[in-house]
């Protein structure tokens, strides 16, 4: 496949999930603060792309994650082509599963994700070291989301997520696939369009909380929250964990609920948009309307917001599930990944 064909593969696949909109919002950052926050019991979600890179993040430090929230989202590995396998040359790899995320982890065009291989394909990257032993699994609590309305990410793709969970030792009473009104967004019980759309901000209004919803599952019951927010959302320099290439925003968001700031041993949760769905095209639409703010301030969390630019082979802003940043994409070493991680080790240190 030829240079321009890899091009117009992975352009399609963000056209097909999400559109973007220009006016990033302006804010003077800062480096993002050390808290003292318990590394051991981090979590994570995301939506669509950042469903995707949640369990990728998810799996491949599963030794200090506790759970995650998988919106919109198929299997681990779902975009591996057995091309790309076969013949891991970039770009034409790249191309080849661009194809796949397309037909096969979104739509089911190639049929849908089979969870035997991929968890095979987990095992295997266990094995070798790049990713936790899976086998951390077993104490996670996970959370899959599909709306009724969701024609982008279709329900068998994220049947197969539940099924991939299950069969890499997620406890069946630990894992939960709640589906529901909505379209290809994220949930809440008040704020965004209406419900069942599927367009930016790519948040909806269902009269469900699905930040609540997330963070309860994973952490158990949750108490009320108490209004609006009265900690701080932080804009923090990203180049200070990620390379130019790595498709980084300049900044990212943290939010830091007052007590946070002053007793250690708070808990990190990282909250992945989807493609489209950052900053630089919804403002802070995601960050500060999906309910996570209020939450985390009664319940000793602080929520991390890293942020995709869009550009290059990523017109649309979302995080790599597919390779576009290196075929190494699903490890611990992987650029994103490791970048994410670096922020979540930071705010785990103490000043």
């Amino acid at each position: 496949m030829s240079l321009l064909s890899a091009r117009c593969a992975i352009g399609l696949l963000a056209a097909l999930t999400v559109a973007a909109l220009p006016g990033p919002v302006a804010a003077s950052k800062t480096a993002l603060p050390k808290l003292g926050t318990s590394l051991p019991a981090t979590s994570v979600s995301g939506l669509s792309s950042g469903a995707y890179m949640a369990g990728q993040l998810q799996l491949a430090h599963a030794e200090n994650i506790v759970g995650a929230g998988i919106v919109a989202g198929g299997p681990f590995g779902c975009a591996v082509s057995p091309l790309a396998e076969a013949f891991p040359f970039w770009p034409t790899a790249v191309a080849q599963n661009g194809t796949r995320a397309l037909l096969g982890c979104m739509k089911t065009t190639l049929g849908a994700p089979d969870p035997e291989r991929l968890v095979a394909r987990a095992k295997d990257l266990a094995a070798k070291g790049e990713i936790d032993p899976l086998a951390a699994l077993a104490r996670h609590n996970v959370y899959l989301f599909s709306g009724d309305a969701d024609a982008t990410v279709t329900r068998p793709v994220v049947e197969a997520a539940k099924q991939f969970y299950s069969l890499a030792g997620v406890p069946a009473g630990s894992l939960t696939l709640v589906t529901g009104d909505g379209g290809h967004a994220f949930i809440t019980d008040e704020g965004g369009a209406a419900c069942g759309i599927s367009e930016t901000p790519y948040v909806s209004d269902c009269d469900y909380n699905q930040a609540r919803a997330i963070l309860g599952w994973i952490y158990g019951p949750l108490k009320p929250s108490s209004g609006a927010p009265d900690g701080a959302f932080v804009v923090f320099d990203q180049g200070d964990f990620s390379e130019p290439g790595d498709g980084f925003a300049e900044e990212g968001v943290v939010y830091i609920p007052a007590a946070c700031r002053t007793e250690p041993g708070c808990r990190v949760h990282v909250a992945l948009h989807g493609c489209g769905q950052s900053r630089e095209a919804v403002g802070d639409t995601f960050i500060k309307e999906t309910n996570f703010a209020e939450i985390a301030d009664t319940n000793r969390l602080v929520i991390l917001f890293p942020q995709i630019s869009a550009g290059g082979y990523n017109p649309k802003g979302c995080w790599d599930w597919w390779g576009y940043t290196g075929l190494d994409f699903l490890s611990q070493d992987a650029a994103q990944i490791s970048a994410i991680w670096a922020m979540v080790e930071h705010l785990a240190k103490q000043e």
